[in-house]
């Protein structure tokens, strides 16, 4: 995967799963992830869990640091795809 491409395309996925800047978007993958989430913790998303970490980039976006490391992952994912892709068995 192309780490530019996997930037570029980091806030409209999260943004498709329903970490949108006005919230957390009624009947989506991130509120299913949210209810999940408060009933794990007795009634509360707790700060700094997954859910509150997506929604807080969903809403502000994704710092330069952020960025640079959805890149490397992206760039990572590619890497092991392609070897994988160029085995034989």
């Amino acid at each position: 995967m192309d780490p530019l491409a996997t930037v570029v395309a980091a806030p409209a996925v999260l943004t498709a799963a329903g970490f949108t800047a006005g919230g957390i978007a009624a009947g989506s993958y991130a509120a299913s992830m949210m209810s999940a989430a408060a009933v794990a913790n007795g009634g509360g998303v707790a700060a700094g869990s997954v859910v509150a970490t997506l929604q807080g980039l969903g809403a502000a976006g994704i710092p330069a640091a952020g960025q640079v490391i959805v890149g490397a992952v992206g760039a990572a994912v590619g890497a092991i795809a392609s070897m994988a892709g160029n085995c034989t068995l």
